[in-house]
Parts: structure tokens; C-alpha cells; sequence
């Protein structure tokens, strides 16, 4: 229990300061957008490549950890396709549903994997990480794409351009050439983690101030049901896919962990950028962060015990 409370109170501790700094000491939305733009450019990329480059790549088992978080995230998403449709919902709407369900807040998992499974944990988590952005990335550009106003025309252009500037995306890529490698030089690793570590207080603060409990009024029952998608189905669908492509207890915590994650808040962003449904997005991505508080460490709980037995 104690080691619990050490892992969950610090991550949505600076959920909650966030908010509250955002209330009333630091109302001014320039400021977290800049916070935000540090945290995406260059802090959470410094994450991952340190993160990435330490491990050795050639001894992981990142094929059967692929096909289990790929094959979840095409279930995910055509749930969620799925969904929208049964709820009639117009494209703008459909769009934040998708990425409701298949999307994830990497900040949180990075915050609790090392407390709970340690630094190998973290270093796994690097490495889910840069096998589920790419992908999802894609599949988020694709349905954008598909809106009305493209007569549903795909355009491939438009999809390699978003993925190639994203840095998040580059950052993976660069931190699994660095470990091909042989890692980091001396000086460039300790750099580059200090500033990792800066990344995830900064951005769960950024998280808190995005939230809004204002947002959640408005179609609950398509919320509900989003959230159970992204915090019930993805984890128990790569949990079981990788049980069955017999991955290692380890490998499989961190894989299932980051697929349990809340949905990012980066997703109200590209909702807003992109023609979705905004304000929809904004209330799935709050209330996806508050059952996160009850749901996350039971799967945790359970991928412990696995690690245990």
C-alpha cells in the first residue's frame, strides 16, 4: 500500500496542482501553452531517446510486443468506429471518439511504470511508446482525413508530413538507432535525462490545467462508453494477446500499462486544429483522467502479481 501511494499520489498530485495553478495563480492560457510546446519539443523527446537508447534492442521481444499493441490498437480504433456509429454521431464527433479510444497520455505511464517495475520498466515503456505513436499517429491522420469536405480521398502526402514532424515520432526513431548503436555517449546521457525528468512533472501539470470537470456534461453515455473502450478493452485485449504471444512478464506490464493509460490532452488540440468535435473530445479526455484514478492501479495490481508469480 505504501509503495502504491508513492507511485499514484505524486502523478495525480500534480494533476491536481496543475488545475489549481491554472484556477488561480496562473490563469493565463500563453503560459501553458508554452510549457506545453517545451514538453512536446523537446522535453518528453529527450525522454524518450534516453529512454530508448539505454536498452539493448537486439535482446528485446519488440516483434511480439508490436503485434500485440498494433493488433489491440486497429481493435480499439474499429471499436470505436464502431461506437460512433451506433450513437449516430456526425464525422467531427466520430473523430474524437476514435481518439478517445486509442490514444494515451505516455506522461502518466512514464510517472507510475518506474515506481512500480522500475528503471527497466521505464525503458520498456520507451519502447511501447515508439511502437504506438507511429501507429496510432496514422490511424488518427487517416480518419481526420476522411472527413466530408475530402470526399473521401485519403491523401498519403498529407499523413507521411504529420508523421515525419512529429517529434515524438523522430525521437523513437533516433533513440532505437542510438541503442543499435551502443547508446549515448558520456555527458549526452545524463543531459538528456535530466531534462526527461523535468518532463513528466511539467507536463502532468500542464494535463491538470487542461482538464475541465465543466466539460463533462454534455453526452455522457458516449463518453462512458469511450472510456471503457480505451481503459477496460485495450489493456485486457493486449494483455491476453500477449499471454498468447508468450511475452515475458515484463515486456507485458509495460505494453498493457501504457495501453491502460487516459486518452492524451493533446487530443482536444488536434480536435480543435483539425475540424473535430472539440468540446466532446475535452470532457472524454477529462473524464477518461478521473476513472484513470481507479482503474489504472488495479491493472497494475494485476500485472505486479503476474511479475510476482
Amino acid at each position: 500500500m505504501l509503495l502504491y501511494l508513492d507511485v499514484f499520489v505524486p502523478p495525480f498530485g500534480l494533476l491536481l496542482l496543475g488545475a489549481a495553478l491554472k484556477r488561480w495563480l496562473l490563469p493565463q492560457d500563453a503560459i501553458w501553452a508554452g510549457i506545453e510546446r517545451l514538453v512536446f519539443w523537446a522535453l518528453m523527446p529527450a525522454l524518450l531517446v534516453s529512454a530508448i537508447a539505454s536498452v539493448d534492442i537486439l535482446a528485446l521481444p519488440i516483434g511480439r510486443m508490436g503485434l500485440a499493441i498494433w493488433l489491440s490498437l486497429l481493435t480499439g480504433g474499429a471499436l470505436s468506429l464502431a461506437l460512433a456509429f451506433a450513437f449516430r454521431a456526425d464525422h467531427p464527433a466520430t473523430t474524437s471518439v476514435f481518439q478517445g479510444g486509442i490514444r494515451f497520455n505516455n506522461l502518466m505511464g512514464f510517472a507510475v511504470i518506474g515506481g512500480i517495475f522500475g528503471s527497466g520498466g521505464t525503458a520498456l515503456g520507451a519502447v511501447a511508446t515508439g511502437l504506438i505513436v507511429p501507429f496510432v499517429q496514422t490511424l488518427t491522420t487517416i480518419v481526420f482525413a476522411l472527413g466530408p469536405g475530402t470526399n473521401g480521398r485519403l491523401s498519403p502526402r498529407r499523413v507521411l508530413r504529420q508523421l515525419l514532424l512529429n517529434p515524438l515520432l523522430l525521437a523513437c526513431l533516433i533513440g532505437f538507432a542510438v541503442a543499435l548503436l551502443g547508446g549515448l555517449p558520456h555527458g549526452v546521457k545524463p543531459l538528456l535525462q535530466s531534462l526527461g525528468q523535468a518532463s513528466v512533472a511539467l507536463g502532468l501539470l500542464c494535463v491538470g490545467a487542461a482538464l475541465s470537470l465543466g466539460a463533462l456534461g454534455g453526452r455522457l453515455p458516449l463518453q462512458l462508453a469511450t472510456s471503457a473502450i480505451k481503459l477496460l478493452a485495450m489493456p485486457a485485449l493486449t494483455f491476453a494477446l500477449g499471454r498468447w504471444f508468450g511475452l515475458e512478464p515484463l515486456p507485458l506490464a509495460a505494453a498493457v500499462t501504457f495501453m491502460a493509460l487516459p486518452t492524451a490532452t493533446t487530443s482536444y488540440v488536434m480536435a480543435r486544429a483539425m475540424g473535430g468535435d472539440a468540446p466532446l473530445m475535452a470532457a472524454i479526455t477529462s473524464l477518461e483522467h478521473l476513472l484513470a484514478v481507479a482503474t489504472l492501479p488495479c491493472w497494475l495490481l494485476l500485472l505486479q502479481s503476474l511479475l510476482r508469480g
